[in-house]
């Protein structure tokens, strides 16, 4: 193994530890390119599925929006919405490898991006050569015991965009047919499960990856339905 791999498989996971919310990078909102973002009250309880990118060299040693120092080799990470700081556990979905890392920056505001990676997060996700990967990001806490990584033992598991939740069925019904007349044919509905409400959700998959996914929320929004999101079932 080369000597730079070793160093990067050698940095550990980010340890997750009480701190107070940063004075710097969380006020209730901000705009970026005229798109309005709201910070979160708290990142208890946050789970979401989408696509993780990364940064690096460009940007080692720059301020943070916390205040921190980027650095390329530290276990960090920037969202749009998470307050500062917090920590979370990352998982590509593709290879099943999990990380944990500190989030002190904001960002990504590149297309539909959920969490852009530092240098070392992405690549102990094995996704520096692609530059993104389909992710599972989920808030830790320091009383929370789970464990703070995974393998991949199980299988990736299938992903979906969630097109919208209607309460009429046979709303959801009118929107898959238009999906359809459009060329979608994998749109579907998929509920009402009891235990998510009495909800009718239009999706769309298999998601095959990051292209597919980029490809299909693209035309969902020249449709007429932006804000479509990646779910499993």
């Amino acid at each position: 193994m080369p000597p730079l791999q070793r160093e990067i498989i050698a940095v550990p996971n980010a340890v997750p530890r009480f701190e107070p919310r940063a004075p710097h990078g969380n006020p209730p909102f901000y705009e970026i390119a005229g798109k309005r973002y709201y910070v979160l009250a708290t990142a208890a309880g946050y789970d979401a599925t989408g696509v993780a990118s990364w940064y690096g060299p460009t940007f080692d040693g720059l301020r943070t929006a916390d205040g921190d120092r980027y650095d390329m080799y530290a276990m960090t990470a920037a969202h749009k919405t998470l307050p500062l700081p917090c920590y979370v556990r990352v998982t590509n979905l593709a290879n099943g490898r999990s990380i944990v890392v500190k989030v002190n920056d904001r960002g990504p505001f590149v297309a539909n991006r959920l969490i852009d990676l530092s240098y070392v997060a992405a690549a102990k996700l094995d996704m520096l050569a692609t530059g993104t990967a389909l992710v599972e990001v989920q808030t830790l806490t320091p009383e929370n015991p789970v464990e703070l990584t995974r393998t991949a033992e199980n299988p990736p598991p299938t992903l979906y965009l969630q097109v919208g939740a209607y309460a009429l069925e046979a709303h959801a019904e009118s929107v898959v047919m238009r999906l359809h007349a459009a060329g979608l044919a994998g749109a579907f509905v998929f509920g009402p499960p009891v235990a998510r409400g009495p909800l009718y959700r239009v999706r769309i998959g298999p998601v095959s990856g990051v292209p597919h996914f980029d490809q299909l929320v693209a035309r969902l929004s020249a449709l007429g339905y932006p804000g479509a999101r990646l779910v499993a079932p």
